[in-house]
């Protein structure tokens, strides 16, 4: 199906109607605080695993706040489902050997793939410090994962340039080399319009980088929640979006519906312009990232 017809077919036909349900997904999770926090991490998990994501992936708090949970959570995953699963690793506070035993543990473990970040500085600080003896930055971290361990290494990327970037050219020139020291893929941050991400796509081209670009997928469960990260990350909110979840604070089940059908027509405008891989940020609940890919024709591998 040519880009042509396949956009003509996404205005004729009902949105969702007829989809071959030929996407690849993955999801992101963070280590859990608590017992009941890991129920809900891990009913999540097996609720998205029939799904048969590409990877999962478990963030790492500042400074190595929650390695051992991560380390916990990664292992666990790999262990007991066999779904791919991704450990986030940062350069905050940390050394270059400390870096090193971390990388080597999940080795140990089974885990073959890294999500190779700089990471934000710890207690809000503005400006990122690196460690005396650690990595500079994600460049520099991408090069000494690539020595330690044939690692599949991803890395972060930002549509709307990061926010300690000096100019979007300089963003995509950082971009361009994480993924020439050894990344094979990146996925953005999250982001709510589709022209977002296709003008990031062509920049990416335009600046000579080939790797693949993953959305990054953030359905709105909570508004408030979303722009209080947006802030902090530089994401633009439009105002329509705010405007759809007017009145529903105290109406949680609504609030749902209206975002499981705002995340998936986004995701379904993607998909009309070429996008096959979506990366989703569960927030450790599966419900709206499974609304959101059964939408888009993807069915468990059992069903199928």
């Amino acid at each position: 199906m040519n880009q042509a017809s396949e956009t003509r077919r996404a205005h004729a036909s009902p949105l969702f109607a007829g989809l071959p349900g030929d996407i690849g997904v993955s999801f992101e999770f963070f280590p859990p605080k608590t017992e009941k926090m890991e129920e809900t991490l891990w009913d999540s998990v097996l609720t998205l695993a029939p799904l048969s994501p590409r990877f999962v992936s478990v963030t790492y708090g500042a400074g190595g706040t929650t390695r051992e949970r991560t380390h916990n959570t990664v292992a666990r995953i790999v262990r007991e489902t066999g779904i791919p699963a991704a450990a986030h690793l940062t350069c905050v506070e940390a050394t270059k050997d400390e870096i090193a035993e971390v990388a080597d543990a999940y080795w140990q473990a089974g885990v073959r793939h890294i999500v190779a970040l700089r990471g934000d500085p710890p207690g809000g600080d503005a400006k990122f410090t690196p460690h005396p003896q650690g990595y500079a930055n994600a460049v520099e971290l991408v090069a000494g994962l690539r020595e330690m361990h044939p690692f599949e290494l991803s890395v972060s990327a930002y549509p709307e340039t990061h926010p300690d970037a000096a100019s979007p050219a300089a963003d995509l020139d950082n971009l361009k080399r994480k993924l020439d020291a050894g990344a094979s893929r990146a996925i953005t941050q999250f982001f709510f319009e589709p022209d977002t991400f296709f003008r990031f796509q062509d920049a990416c081209l335009a600046a000579g980088i080939e790797a693949e670009i993953v959305p990054g997928i953030m359905p709105v469960s909570n508004f408030a929640a979303i722009q209080r990260m947006s802030g902090m990350t530089g994401t633009a909110v439009p105002d329509w979006l705010g405007h759809l979840f007017e009145g529903l604070d105290e109406k949680p089940a609504a609030r749902q519906l209206v975002a499981a059908t705002v995340a998936a027509e986004f995701c379904r405008r993607l998909y009309a312009g070429g996008v096959r891989n979506f990366h989703f940020y569960t927030l450790n609940r599966a419900e709206l990232s499974y609304a959101i890919c059964h939408l888009l024709g993807l069915r468990p591998e059992h069903a199928a």
